[in-house]
């Protein structure tokens, strides 16, 4: 929470927000011009910006965290380095080293445990290839694609849209810059994000923008779509790419995954899996890749019912909100209960509010900082064009604000685009309290003579008159008997259809059940994000003398749980040493050997660094004592306790799994006074 000297530092900036909310609330209320609104638009995010930039640089700050240090130990210690890096390395591609690999896979067992055991879902693993129509029907090759221009000299690529913004914000910034200019450069971007290739070039041109790195001329804007394309078979006509999320395979199996849950709703579905995306220029480490691990589930629910019978649960858990209201008034994020937050509706449902609360126990357990983790709602702008609601986890890093998991209410729009590419209803069905008559109206086609006329096409004219509501026929009719013609329209081709073509038939039907397609509530999870974050979360830097650094990574994701240090080489320590193993592998637990030469204190320091939360050390008086004893360290406060190599295994056990805390540990066991750190 902010003092009250940095709340009046921020006092200003949030009232320039809030001038600028207020003004774009009005003209929408207005009905203003849609570049008036835009222009508002623009400056309140300018005003955004910097009263969160001033946020951060103002906050209390982890004093002892240096980005470089931890960046180099992550990449001499092998969490992860850069993909081909004896070729000079690709950009936006990674490979996890043997700590890095743990990590993840222990933060996944830990998503699949909290969310598809805990809450029952079903999960599936699809293929990463997807045919080309499905992703058509989905939206992303229309819209999955960025305008992008390159240097004329050495191809360097950039995004054409933030190459503008950015040297037009450069522009504004310098005093030399007359007035007639400056609002050539705001109404550029109050309509940039509406802007198409021949836009962005007339731009480029009349500024004479040059290449940022270089000072070169630039090429015309080229479209980039942002998927990998592929082509599934030998002849290359079949097209495809590697998909840019999960979701889709969940939905193209709908219907299976109703049936298996006994044509019931509501239900979940959870897929962790690869993504790939294109990206023209990614930068900062694991924030923005090329390809990434992703969990994502998507809940389906009745429309017109999105209670959750799990909420009382969770309905008195604070979570850190940051409204659209907030952000539109400048105002602070506020910790409210989510049960407070879906009754003001400042969350759209319950089941939405849930999976945010879950999400929030998630990020916590995994060791995400409490303090820096925020959750921000997309503003009218932000939201897909289908979306009822939108909720970003954000984490604070080094790098600001970064959204790690969107918690979206999707509605039915995915389940019904691929039903209008695939004609296969994906829907699921309510029992009605009593039956009721329905009028049905259908437009029937005439095969015969459709086949005669269209050939090929009639199949697809078939489907389309399978597809138009009741309200369509009605239309259809209409227009058959006033002009004896209609004009149907199937994709971008259009169909002269007669009276003999297609009949109209009418009657009514007794129905015991409603057909609905489900809304989807989807929380999509970024796991290469977060695990970024944990890093950066567990970096320590000890106040001693020679200050070392080390991760403090939970127990319960740590790479490595234990350490085995024997004080010495010798020989008869190694009966200890391999009871002690018999231990930890009779509860599972991972664990490392440092037997090397070096003091104790530099050992501890070398297992410290990596994330090892404890260390087991084999002594000479671990052979005095029938069973032996050793003492197990805790990496983070340097304190020890000594116990029976019999307890060992289920002491470690219990601590990593969060059952039992050091402080549990002290009082259960004896101390034990180390004069080696």
């Amino acid at each position: 929470m902010a003092t009250v000297e940095i709340e009046t530092q921020l006092a200003p900036l949030r009232a320039a927000v809030k001038e600028f909310g207020d003004l774009v609330r009005d003209l929408k209320s207005k009905g203003a011009p849609k570049i008036d609104v835009d222009k508002a638009v623009v400056e309140l995010k300018a005003r955004k910006k910097r009263l969160e930039e001033t946020e951060i640089a103002l906050a209390p700050k982890e004093a002892s965290f240096d980005r470089l240090k931890l960046e180099d130990l992550l990449k001499r210690r092998f969490f992860y380095d850069q993909s081909f890096a004896i070729y000079g390395g690709v950009t936006g591609l990674y490979d996890f080293g043997p700590m890095g690999c743990a990590l993840k896979a222990n933060m996944l067992h830990q998503w699949r445990k909290h969310f598809i055991l805990e809450e029952g879902m079903l999960e599936v693993d699809c293929t990463s290839l997807t045919p080309e129509p499905v992703l058509k029907a989905s939206g992303h090759v229309d819209r999955f694609a960025d305008w992008m221009v390159k240097d004329t000299k050495n191809g360097e690529c950039f995004r054409a849209d933030h190459l503008i913004k950015n040297s037009i914000e450069k522009l504004l910034n310098e005093k030399k810059t007359s007035a007639a200019v400056r609002n050539d450069c705001e109404d550029v971007l109050a309509r940039l994000e509406g802007f198409d290739d021949k836009d962005m070039h007339e731009v480029i041109t009349r500024f004479n923008f040059k290449s940022p790195i270089t000072g070169n001329d630039l090429t015309e804007p080229i479209a980039f779509n942002l998927m990998f394309p592929t082509q599934i078979g030998p002849t290359g006509d079949f097209k495809a790419f590697l998909r840019p999320e999960t979701a889709q395979g969940i939905f193209v199996n709908f219907k299976r995954l109703l049936e298996f849950n006994q044509g019931k709703l509501p239900f979940a579905a959870a897929q962790i899996g690869l993504g790939f995306r294109n990206e023209i220029s990614p930068r900062q480490g694991l924030i923005r890749v090329r390809e990434f691990t992703m969990c994502e589930i998507e809940h389906f629910v009745d429309p017109d019912d999105k209670s959750c019978a799990k909420f009382a649960d969770i309905a008195d858990q604070k979570l850190v909100l940051f409204s659209a209201c907030n952000q539109l008034d400048g105002a602070a994020a506020r910790e409210v209960a989510i049960g407070e937050a879906v009754a003001k509706k400042t969350v759209a449902n319950e089941t939405l509010g849930y999976y945010m609360a879950r999400c929030h126990q998630f990020l916590i357990k995994v060791g995400v900082d409490p303090r820096r983790l925020r959750f921000r709602q997309h503003l009218s702008n932000e939201m897909a064009h289908y979306a009822q609601d939108c909720w970003d986890a954000e984490i604070l890093t080094s790098y600001g604000w970064i959204e790690c998991v969107g918690n979206a209410d999707r509605a039915c729009y995915d389940l019904q685009q691929h039903f209008k590419a695939t004609n296969v209803k994906l829907v699921a069905e309510k029992k009605l309290p009593q039956p009721v008559d329905v009028d049905i109206v259908e437009a029937q086609p005439n095969m015969a003579l459709l086949g005669k006329s269209y050939k090929k096409d009639s199949r697809r004219i078939q489907a389309a008159l399978q597809q138009l509501s009741s309200e369509d026929v009605t239309a259809l009719e209409a227009e058959l008997l006033s002009a004896k013609l209609y004009k149907l329209n199937v994709g971008p081709e259009s169909f002269d259809l007669t009276p003999d073509h297609v009949k109209i038939k009418k009657y009514q039907k007794k129905v015991h059940v409603q057909e609905l397609t489900p809304s989807v509530i989807e929380p999509s999870y970024g796991i290469g994000r977060i695990m970024y974050a944990v890093l950066e979360h567990s970096y320590r830097q000890r106040e001693t003398e020679d200050q070392r650094i080390f991760l403090a990574i939970k127990p319960l994701v740590a790479p490595i749980k234990c350490s085995i240090l024997p004080i010495s080489a010798n020989d008869t320590l190694v009966p200890v040493m391999e009871a002690i193993k018999k231990e930890l592998a009779l509860h599972e637990l991972s664990y490392k050997v440092d037997d090397s030469s070096g003091s104790i204190g530099r050992r501890y320091a070398r297992t410290d660094e990596i994330g090892i939360p404890f260390g087991i050390t084999v002594d000479f008086d671990s052979l005095k004592t029938s069973p032996f004893t050793v003492t197990v360290r805790h990496a983070e406060t340097m304190t020890q306790i000594r116990l029976d190599v019999p307890e060992v295994g289920r002491l470690v056990a219990d601590l990593c799994a969060g059952r039992l805390q050091w402080s549990d540990a002290q009082a259960k066991f004896p101390a034990f006074e180390s004069k080696s750190e």
